[in-house]
């Protein structure tokens, strides 16, 4: 999907910023100073677009003396490497200007979005939690010893080698150590109290969900996004790199919760995420598994599924499934008990915005491929009959 992209766009910028000779050459040494500014203004206030390819040697500046940034300051640095290349020695505020466009455009505003800075103002002030511990990624204490060891290694073998794919795209494998798993079931029940002893309601992680909290909301935002980054980004690189896995930069991370007095089961549906990870954290429960049904395009995301793609998997405590957000499937209904699973939805501002250059067939997509294949077929058939 993303060959000859962004390469396009940026020479499309480029074209319309240059100014232009009557035989379409650009001639910088021809302008006058008041063309130079005018012709900078226009660069700062394009529509914003990121480069394709990270600017190799380039060293970010640090954002985390500014107060008030929107997002984490380590997002901005991550980003810089990005931008296009008058920016790279720019101002950090024109920086900053021009990361918070693009960003913009995946958040969300309105009401919805006031309600919420006003909800989370509302927890910083007032809620306690139970485990404090839970701000801060401990990997020696959360992550199991095998899981540990595949990223420290970091090679595509030791990666694969913790692994099971039960289907194309779908991964599992042990990564989170029990004691973490109650540790966040704990802090969830202890914010539901809380909660409802101070009148205040939880804003659920999404509109499919009815129970659950979002943990980036009750204090543990720094730790997911250090498991994101650290932890979950090495392993998407190998396994997603074709969908944006090699370039996450945010995260949504929640928990959901399902009994027979709760949410039973979950349609059929895809993740707002480029790489999704679930593990499920407990308790005891029976049914309840997952069902898998490929990796679809919106255009395709209703089709059919090839047998290879159908998958139902039952969850295990500790354990983790790894799979692209567009991977369709669903939760079956609980049968008896109470279970919590840990959701963190990582997404890739690069990927995104480069997805909407895309032209008619996407390259993960099961359907488009076959379609893109059908179409070649039907073009050499049409010039071989024209050559006859």
């Amino acid at each position: 999907m993303r060959e000859g992209v962004a390469t396009g766009m940026m020479a499309s910028s480029r074209k319309n910023l240059a100014l232009q000779a009557p035989n379409g050459l650009a001639l910088p040494s021809q302008r006058s100073p008041q063309g130079a500014a005018e012709e900078t203004e226009m660069e700062w206030n394009a529509v914003p677009r990121l480069q394709k390819d990270p600017h190799v040697g380039h060293e970010p500046e640090r954002y985390d003396d500014l107060a008030n940034l929107e997002y984490p300051a380590a997002l901005y640095s991550a980003m810089e490497q990005y931008l296009p290349a008058h920016l790279l020695k720019a101002a950090r505020d024109k920086k900053i200007a021009f990361l918070e466009r693009i960003w913009s455009k995946y958040r969300p505003n309105g009401e919805r979005a006031r309600k919420h800075r006003e909800y989370r103002e509302i927890i910083r002030q007032n809620y306690q939690p139970l485990h404090e511990n839970l701000s801060v990624l401990n990997p020696e204490e959360f992550f199991v010893p095998s899981f540990r060891s595949a990223i420290a290694d970091g090679s595509n073998e030791a990666i694969r080698q913790i692994l099971i794919e039960h289907s194309p795209g779908v991964f599992s494998f042990d990564m989170l150590e029990p004691s973490l798993c109650s540790m966040i079931i704990d802090e969830v029940e202890h914010f539901e109290h809380w909660a409802q002893a101070a009148k205040v309601k939880v804003m659920r992680p999404n509109t499919m969900n009815k129970y659950g909290a979002v943990l980036d909301d009750i204090g543990m935002e720094n730790m997911l996004d250090q498991m994101m980054t650290k932890f979950v980004s090495p392993m998407a690189s190998v396994l997603f790199s074709n969908v944006g896995g090699s370039s996450l930069d945010s995260h949504h991370g929640f928990v959901v919760e399902y009994s027979m007095d709760r949410d039973l089961d979950l349609g059929f549906h895809v993740d707002d995420s480029e790489v999704t990870l679930n593990v499920c954290l407990g308790k005891e429960f029976s049914g309840g598994g997952l069902f898998f049904r490929g990796v679809r395009c919106d255009k395709h995301v209703n089709g059919e599924a090839h047998p290879e793609e159908a998958l139902d998997y039952s969850h295990l405590p500790g354990r983790a499934i790894l799979h692209a957000g567009r991977q369709r499937h669903g939760a079956k209904a609980i049968s008896t008990g109470h279970r919590a699973n840990l959701l963190l939805w990582c997404r890739s501002s690069e990927f995104r915005e480069l997805r909407k250059y895309q032209r008619d067939f996407s390259s993960w997509c099961r359907e488009c491929l076959t379609s893109k294949k059908e179409h070649r077929h039907r073009l050499s058939n049409t010039k071989r009959r024209q050559a006859l």
